[in-house]
Order: structure tokens, then C-alpha cells, then sequence
């Protein structure tokens, strides 16, 4: 079977070709913080060449944590505590067994403990292994030694990554789910954090991506993939530009007869220089009609109520050269019904559902047809 095959491929280079100025900047940030690191081994009394050795896992660390930012494994949890709970583990190791089978012990517990703590840093084994083939100075330190040159060390460089990463233009930590500044627009394919948690577990890649680095690509995949159907069809070729408005002003029983007389879903408020500043749907009319507040200024007992005091903000608009594949999501996932698309502070039409599915039965006869 094919599946079986090893293939020369495998053995290439798999990673893309970076970008000039990442390589430059993910060097420039690891010298940055292993200098930190040095100059905190220098500045302690004392220092012996322990210390300084202790900088070689630590360049590992400098590795996911400026060139890879947004890896799981370079995360200030997995690189401060799989360092510390590694030396830890090596230091238990030595003082019971210090023999010529503490180093795969040491490596192999340290593991063990840092996938239970969900803190894998794959440095973390380097700095078992580090200690296991030196257990003087370690066993003579005792836990300490976990603490500080560890743990102290394995700090500073995560604090050095979060500002130069942050400086530089990168998001170190990476986002968490539920944390991050989203808009309702980045909803992902309807999928909630949890279920694309599941996903990256039932593929065993949780330690390659986060959950909301995932979401991010498969909603610009989805995003592709829409406007590819689509064939980039703009939000002006296919949104109503003939529309039926209100002025902020305009009293309410006014644009319930509009809804009446011309069997429409929506109604732009725009100002008398032409500018949109809301939009007035059927359920805000009815709302309004149905308010025991607002009802007894309906029937004349106090002043009218105007458009611009019942209308939605008008933040939720598109532009007319956006692909129609980019407000999918809005109208499908989101249960948005209408979308204003602006021409610069200009209302130029209207997007709602009925608009997507004309679209896509015309893609459909045509494809008949063919």
C-alpha cells in the first residue's frame, strides 16, 4: 500500500521560505533576550560555568519564543513552567539515583510532568538532561536550583519575548478564545472554541496551533473559498441601489406605511446632506408600536416618535468593492438581515438575504445551462 512508502519528499525542507525581516527580527529578539539571560548569570555572585551552561536550553526556549510566537509550546506557561518542573523532576531523579541512568529518567519523568501540567516546552527536556549529566552543583542546590537559575531565567526571557514581540509587531502571548478583541464578523464557521479544541485534539495538533489561531485561518479559508464561488462578485453588483428612505425626523406612523405600501424589509435613515445614520427594520417598528412607554406618545398624548429614535447604528455597513463572499457569515451564521453598503459617508445600497439567494440561483441555472 502507498500509505506504507517512505518518500524522498519527507526527508526536504517543509517550511516555507521566511519572510526577510521575520528572520531578522525573530535573531535580533533571541540575542536580545539570552543577553538578558547572561547579564542576570553574570550579575549573580559567584556564578560558576553552571550557571552560563544553563544558557544553552535557554537558547532553545529563544527559539519558540521569538521565532515561533504563536506556538502552543512557546507560550509563557509552557516555557516558564516546563523549565522550572523539569529541574524540579531532575532534582527528585538525582537525589534518589545519580547513577548513568538518571539523564533518560530525568528526561523521560520531566515529560511525563510537564504534559500532565499542560505546560510541554520542549527546552524543558534539554534542561533535565542539562542537570542529569551535571548532579553535583544540582543535587548540592537541591529544589533551588529549580527556582533560580531556572525558573528566574526561564522569566526573563518570556518577559524579554513579550516586549520585543509586542514592539515588533507580533502577539506574544497568542490570542486565547475569549479573550481577544473579536467582532461579531469573526465568528469561525460557526463553530464554538470548544468544538474547535475538539478538533485540533481529535487530530493531535493542540500542541502545534491555538484554538484562535485556528478559528483565524479557517475563517480566512472560509472567506477564500466564498469569494472563489462567488468569482468575486462585488457587494455592488448585486445589492438593491434604488431605495426607499427616511429622514431622522420622519414620524413612525409614516414609515410603517412605507413598510405597508411598498412590502419592504428595511428602511435607511439618511440626513438631509445624504448621509446614513441608521437603519429601520419591521421588528424595531413593532416594537415601538408595542411599547406601553412609546405607546401612549403613538396616539397623540405626547410628542411623535422620530426615525432617528428607534433606528439601529448604522455600524454594521460594507463597502461597495467588497467581495460578497466576506459578508456571508454576517447574514447566514449571524442573523444579521440587512446590510447598508456605503460609498464613502454615502449610503449606496442595500444587501439582504433574498440579494445571496438570487445570486446563487443564477450561479445555479448557469450551471444548468452549461
Amino acid at each position: 500500500m502507498s500509505h506504507g512508502r517512505l518518500h524522498l519528499s519527507g526527508f526536504l525542507p517543509v517550511l516555507p521560505r521566511p519572510v526577510g525581516h521575520e528572520v531578522w527580527r525573530a535573531s535580533a529578539g533571541a540575542a536580545f533576550g539570552i543577553g538578558l539571560c547572561a547579564l542576570l548569570a553574570l550579575a549573580i555572585p559567584d556564578a560558576g560555568s553552571f550557571r552560563l551552561a544553563l544558557i544553552a536550553p535557554l537558547g532553545a526556549s529563544a527559539v519558540l519564543a521569538f521565532a515561533v510566537p504563536n506556538a502552543p509550546l512557546a507560550q509563557p506557561w509552557s516555557a516558564v513552567a516546563g523549565n522550572t518542573l523539569s529541574a524540579l523532576v531532575a532534582v527528585v531523579v538525582l537525589s534518589i539515583y545519580s547513577g548513568p541512568w538518571a539523564p533518560p529518567l530525568a528526561v523521560g519523568l520531566a515529560i511525563a510532568v510537564m504534559m500532565l501540567a499542560r505546560a510541554l516546552h520542549p527546552p524543558g527536556g534539554a534542561v533535565a538532561l542539562l542537570a542529569a549529566l551535571h548532579p553535583e552543583p544540582v543535587i548540592e542546590a537541591g529544589p533551588a536550583f529549580a527556582v533560580a537559575p531556572v525558573g528566574v531565567m526561564s522569566a526573563l526571557l518570556v518577559g524579554a519575548a513579550i516586549v520585543f514581540n509586542r514592539m515588533t509587531g507580533r502577539v506574544y502571548p497568542f490570542r486565547q478564545t475569549g479573550d481577544e478583541e473579536e467582532t461579531a464578523e469573526d465568528v469561525r464557521l460557526g463553530l464554538t472554541g470548544d468544538e474547535l479544541a475538539t478538533l485540533l485534539q481529535t487530530f493531535r495538533q493542540s500542541a502545534n496551533i491555538g484554538v484562535a489561531d485556528l478559528g483565524r485561518l479557517l475563517a480566512a479559508a472560509e472567506r477564500e473559498a466564498a469569494n472563489h464561488r462567488f468569482d468575486n462578485v462585488s457587494c455592488a453588483e448585486i445589492m438593491t441601489a434604488q431605495l426607499i428612505t427616511v429622514t431622522p425626523d420622519t414620524d413612525i406612523r409614516q414609515a410603517a406605511k412605507l413598510f405597508r405600501q411598498h412590502r419592504i424589509k428595511s428602511l435607511p435613515v439618511v440626513d438631509r446632506h445624504g448621509r446614513f445614520s441608521g437603519l429601520i427594520l419591521q421588528a424595531d417598528i413593532i416594537d415601538a408600536l408595542t411599547a406601553p412607554k412609546l405607546d401612549r406618545r403613538i396616539v397623540g398624548r405626547s410628542p411623535k416618535i422620530t426615525a432617528a429614535e428607534i433606528a439601529r447604528p448604522a455600524d454594521r455597513s460594507t463597502t461597495t468593492d467588497t467581495p460578497v463572499g466576506q459578508i456571508l457569515n454576517r447574514l447566514a451564521i449571524q442573523g444579521t438581515e440587512t446590510v447598508p453598503v456605503m460609498a464613502g459617508e454615502r449610503l449606496a445600497g442595500i444587501i439582504t438575504r433574498s440579494d445571496i439567494m438570487r445570486l446563487l440561483l443564477t450561479g445555479a441555472r448557469e450551471r444548468q445551462t452549461a
